[in-house]
């Protein structure tokens, strides 16, 4: 019996060698591959010249990764290898910034990681004027802002100054939004305030209620800030993500504390240049209806008439824009890209029956 359990043991050493040199030459010739790729990527932006990342031809590659993924990794983890690379290889012919609303260790840091990659510089913003100036004065090459929550709707400020901005959408990114409780108290009897962005707040409203009903909700600028200040006073606590929670070396006391499971924001890329079709993109406009019975019919029925899909309606006051010819604008997003003969076809036609239309740009749909 002892010499079986020898002989199986020697057996298994064996295979273990055998696979791991089996690993160490596939590793060689990713090393090699990735290197080629490199190459062939500078290349191309020798011949390009000037900006060479093309938010379209990105997604096409992410999404061929996944249709052609075999398994066993999953295609989501192809996805994010794949970004990375990427990544990297446009960082050797044009290094990017990117402007974020920060602080750092804030959602929109994580969703910038997630579209651009680990290797551009990430320039924080304390509020969502400071990511459109950023770009808008070259100081960030694109920027990354939040547009709309799953469970909160709109994010207004980001609606208003994309109706004054000259930045066009080049890009989309969603990302889960799941909310912890962190704090340096032992338990949740020991809390006596809890700071967070007022729409995480709103987020987490019920647990709230349920578990530190008596407790103060303080909002604050961003959840990262309100993990800074939760590190630095006795009894406080903050609803932030991971990503702060490690940042300011803050225990999580309760995780995935939001109310809907499925708790998404949606995040859109400011940059100054258009994106190609993809094959799979949204469009996104910004118009106002004249003054006159059954005026949001007839403004929309051009979508319906062309078989475009809308996917997204907002109204917001048209403060300080236009003067008084209008009180309310309408925010749109179609399927389909502006350069598509269905959706060219009915924003020209949206023209003609709108006081006021702006395209906020056509980009490919988050890919992961």
């Amino acid at each position: 019996m002892a010499d079986d359990a020898k002989e199986l043991t020697a057996d298994l050493t064996e295979e273990l060698a055998r696979l791991r040199d089996g690993i160490d030459g596939i590793d060689a010739e990713l090393l090699r591959l990735i290197n080629e790729r490199a190459k062939l990527a500078g290349r191309i932006g020798t011949i390009k010249h000037g900006n060479i990342y093309r938010p379209e031809r990105e997604a096409q590659v992410l999404r061929r990764f996944a249709e052609q993924n075999p398994g066993p990794l999953p295609a989501a983890a192809v996805q994010r290898i794949a970004r990375e690379i990427m990544s990297a290889c446009l960082a050797l012919e044009q290094p990017l910034s990117v402007a974020y609303l920060g602080p750092a260790g804030t959602y929109t840091e994580a969703a910038a990681r997630k579209h651009f990659g680990g290797a551009p510089t990430l320039v924080p913003g304390a509020a969502i004027d400071d990511v459109f100036r950023a770009v808008e004065s070259g100081n960030a090459h694109y920027g990354v802002v939040p547009i709309e929550n799953s469970t909160e709707g709109a994010i207004g400020r980001s609606l208003d100054l994309l109706l004054s901005s000259s930045l066009n959408i080049c890009g989309e990114v969603t990302l889960p939004i799941h909310h912890n409780l962190m704090s340096r108290s032992a338990g949740l009897a020991e809390v006596k305030r809890v700071y967070s962005h007022a729409q995480s707040l709103a987020q987490c409203h019920e647990w709230l209620n349920r578990n530190l009903p008596d407790v103060p909700r303080v909002a604050v600028s961003s959840n990262a800030e309100a993990a800074r200040l939760a590190a630095g006073e006795s009894g406080a606590a903050a609803v932030a993500g991971e990503a702060a929670a490690t940042l300011y070396e803050l225990p999580i006391l309760a995780a995935s504390i939001e109310d809907d499971p499925n708790n998404t924001t949606r995040f859109v890329v400011l940059g100054e240049h258009d994106a190609n079709p993809s094959g799979i993109d949204r469009t996104s406009l910004v118009c106002s209806a004249q003054n006159r019975p059954g005026a949001i019919h007839h403004l929309l029925a051009p979508f319906a008439e062309h078989a475009v899909s809308m996917t997204r309606l907002e109204s917001r006051p048209a403060k300080g824009f236009g003067g008084s010819r209008w009180e309310y604008v309408f925010y749109i997003d179609v399927e389909g890209h502006r350069s598509d003969t269905p959706v060219a076809a009915a924003l020209e036609e949206l023209r003609r029956r709108a006081g006021f239309v702006k395209e906020l740009g056509s980009y490919p749909r988050a890919v992961f």
